[in-house]
């Protein structure tokens, strides 16, 4: 690849999100990326709604939603979604290029489809890796044991750090 990316594969892999055990990404980030108002992407959608069933596209629920709010600490004032976001599988994204008919959109969609399969790798390599430990310690004995372990402590991914309370503390200390 030496054409320059038009978004970063960095922007496009923190926008995909795990959600009823699939990779998905929000229609307002989608939304952002084309360049167009979220209302507009649905609009599109809603028109062409045959080439979108339920594993290229479904709607979350009110508690979905809710944990989505809170997770990214958005406001839920006044403005905002009067409706509930739908979310895009990759199948869903691959299909936007055929409803949102733009050079930008075709671009957008070409840059997270190779995100989507540079994810996809990752964890095919990460499985693969796992598999091979557990043939490995399989055929070693117990004095092994030890460095099986610090291997797979670090194949685990560090846990998040708690994040600091937001907002004043009026409590006195």
């Amino acid at each position: 690849m030496s054409e320059k990316s038009l978004i970063p594969h960095e922007r496009i892999e923190h926008a995909i999100l795990l959600i009823r055990g699939h990779k998905v990404m929000l229609d307002a980030d989608l939304a952002t990326l084309y360049e167009v108002p979220t209302r507009r992407l649905n609009e599109a959608v809603k028109r062409n709604l045959k080439r979108f069933p339920p594993d290229f596209m479904f709607q979350l629920s009110k508690e979905e939603a809710e944990r989505l709010r809170s997770q990214f600490a958005t406001s839920k004032g006044r403005g905002g979604r009067r409706y509930l976001p739908y979310v895009f599988t990759e199948f869903g994204v691959a299909m936007l290029s055929s409803v949102l008919n733009s050079d930008r959109a075709i671009l957008v969609n070409i840059e997270i489809m190779r995100v989507f399969g540079r994810l996809r790798q990752l964890l095919a390599s990460h499985a693969d890796l796992l598999r091979r430990l557990d043939d490995m310690e399989k055929k070693y004995d117990d004095h092994f044991r030890v460095v099986f372990e610090a291997i797979r402590g670090l194949m685990t991914p560090p846990p998040e750090p708690p994040k600091p309370p937001i907002g004043f503390n009026t409590e006195k200390t």
